[in-house]
C-alpha cells in the first residue's frame, strides 16, 4: 500500500497529537486516514473493499472503522454494495458537470477572502507548498502531486474563514479526487499544468478578483481533465 506524503503540521492534525492538544478518539483517527484514502485515489473509483480489509488496510477495529464508512458513506464518498463491502462511486458526466457548477460558486470566493487575509508568512507557505507540487512533477511521484496541489489550495481554504463554504469545497474534493487520480495516472505529471503562480501573484498583490478568477481558471484547468476522460 503506498504511503502518504503528508507535511508534519498535516499528520500532527492526522492523529491529534499537536502540542497541548489531547489526542483524537480512535474513530476520528481512522475516519482521517480513510479520508485522506479516499481524496488521493489510493482506492481506486469502483474498486471494492470489505469491510474486514479496511480494518487491516488502516489498523484498526471494526467499530471505528465502520463509524468512518458510515459518514463518508453520508458524505457521498462511499456507496454500500452489499456483502459488507463498500466502493467510491464512479463519476459521470453529469456528476462533472454539477461538480463543476458547485466549485464555480465557492472556489473564486474562497481564493478573494483569503486574499484579503493574507501575510507574508502565508504567502511563503503557499509558495513552498506549490514549489513541493512542482518538484512531484519533475520526479513523476503522483502521490505527493495530489497531496500537496490539495494541501495548497486547503491552505487557501482555511485561510478564507469562510467555515461553510469551506466545508462544502472539501465535500466536491472527496467526490472528485479519486478521479482525479485516474486522470493523472494516464496523463502523467508532466502533463499537469496549474494557474498556481498567477494565483500566488495576485494574493502577493492583494488583487482579490484577480486571485478568484486565476482559482477558477486553476480549477477548471483540472476538471476539464477529468470531464475529458469520463467523455
Amino acid at each position: 500500500m503506498e504511503k502518504s506524503v503528508i507535511m508534519d503540521g498535516d499528520a500532527q492534525k492526522l492523529t491529534g497529537e499537536t502540542a497541548g492538544e489531547p489526542r483524537l478518539p480512535a474513530h476520528e483517527i481512522v475516519y482521517r486516514k480513510l479520508r485522506e484514502q479516499i481524496l488521493f485515489g489510493e482506492i481506486a473509483p469502483g474498486e471494492p473493499v470489505t469491510i474486514q480489509g479496511l480494518t487491516a488496510r488502516l489498523e484498526a477495529g471494526m467499530t471505528p472503522v465502520r463509524e468512518a464508512i458510515r459518514r463518508l458513506t453520508a458524505e457521498g464518498a462511499l456507496k454500500f454494495q452489499g456483502n459488507r463491502r463498500v466502493i467510491v462511486p464512479h463519476l459521470t458526466a453529469a456528476n462533472i458537470e454539477e461538480i463543476i457548477i458547485a466549485r464555480q460558486c465557492v472556489e473564486g470566493e474562497l481564493a478573494e477572502r483569503a486574499t484579503h487575509r493574507m501575510t507574508g508568512e502565508h504567502v511563503a507557505e503557499l509558495t513552498r507548498l506549490d514549489a513541493e507540487l512542482d518538484a512531484a512533477i519533475v520526479r513523476g511521484d503522483l502521490q505527493a502531486y495530489l497531496e500537496y496541489n490539495y494541501r495548497f489550495h486547503r491552505l487557501i481554504y482555511d485561510l478564507a474563514d469562510a467555515p461553510i463554504l469551506a466545508d462544502l469545497a472539501e465535500g466536491l474534493w472527496l467526490r472528485f479526487g479519486p478521479s482525479l487520480r485516474v486522470v493523472c495516472g494516464r496523463v502523467g505529471t508532466q502533463n499537469l499544468p496549474d494557474k498556481h503562480k498567477d494565483l500566488l501573484a495576485a494574493m502577493s498583490a492583494g488583487d482579490g478578483p484577480r486571485a478568484a478568477a486565476a482559482c477558477l481558471e486553476d480549477m477548471m484547468q483540472g476538471m476539464e481533465q477529468v470531464r475529458e476522460m469520463l467523455a
